[in-house]
């Protein structure tokens, strides 16, 4: 497969001009399946280390829709290495169901957000108390960058002193830019929701259409938050022959013609999205 578009950081680097300190990019993946959850992927870089990311950004990322499965498997790893931070925020079906399509989007990515600035920022946050809200299955997965044979943990905090002078409680907190994919603002709006949890510092965020192909933050998102779900109804239809009979590990629960046969003669399951049109 080829790939014409080759993400950069011109935009990162944009909201770094403007005095973000870190800037975090997101993807979706889920949204018209009609079984699973949806996955909203953040993958954050310091803007300080911007250049230093852009060149070392890792061979074939591209739009994860233009990438092989293959090829999005081979990145996986790499890709969290390359980010300072990165996760993947999940909103169930039955979440799905119950708030609709935009608001479970904006739940997921402020999940991911919660995970990568609590990584990032821990002990500004433990400084101000934790105030973390309980949320079963938020989080599919997230990490951060290691380097050398420093703890993970320690390069974080060691880097984030560079930064901003000294961890305590009275330091400045950092501004968070946010690049989402597409053109609409669903995270913005999720924020201060009763579902929503309390994100440390709230994100500015820009829309970009076809941000995946164009901004490297947001192709690492996609790529993970890709293979993060591919995963995930992989091993649903592999643990569960309830769950197999639908084909997901082909299909991850999108609506092809061998799926939608399938309910039509078995019937939804526990994890199809009973509020949309099945068949």
């Amino acid at each position: 497969m080829s790939i014409s578009a080759v993400p950069t950081f011109d935009l990162e680097e944009s909201l770094a001009r403007e005095g973000y300190s870190v800037i975090v990019g997101f993807d979706e993946v889920g949204r018209g399946s009609l079984a699973g959850p949806v996955m909203v992927g953040a993958a954050a870089f310091l803007a300080r280390r911007l250049p230093q990311a852009a060149r070392e950004m890792p061979q074939y990322l591209a739009d994860s829709k233009m990438l092989t499965e293959r090829r999005r498997e081979a990145l996986y790893d790499p890709l969290q290495q390359w980010a300072d931070a990165w996760a993947v925020g999940a909103a169930s079906s039955a979440e799905i169901d119950e708030w609709g399509i935009s608001h479970a989007l904006g739940i997921a990515a402020l999940r991911a957000l919660d995970a990568v600035e609590r990584t990032l920022f821990g002990a500004f946050t433990d400084a101000a108390g934790d105030t973390t809200d309980a949320m079963p299955a938020a989080q599919s997965g997230g990490g951060f960058r290691a380097q050398g044979s420093i703890p993970a943990s320690g390069f974080q905090q060691a880097t984030l002193a560079a930064d901003w002078d000294a961890l305590d409680p009275t330091a400045r907190m950092p501004r968070v830019g946010a690049i989402l994919d597409g053109p609409n603002d669903y995270i913005t709006k999720a924020l201060g929701t009763f579902e929503a949890p309390a994100v440390p510092v709230p994100a500015h965020v820009v829309t970009q259409v076809k941000g995946d192909q164009h901004c490297g933050s947001v192709a690492c998102a996609a790529v993970l938050a890709k293979v993060t779900r591919d995963r995930l109804m992989t091993r649903l239809a592999e643990s569960n022959p309830d769950y197999a009979r639908y084909g997901w590990a082909h299909n991850k629960g999108y609506g092809s013609q061998a799926h939608r046969s399938a309910i039509a003669q078995y019937g939804p399951c526990d994890e199809h999205r009973t509020s949309w049109k099945l068949l």
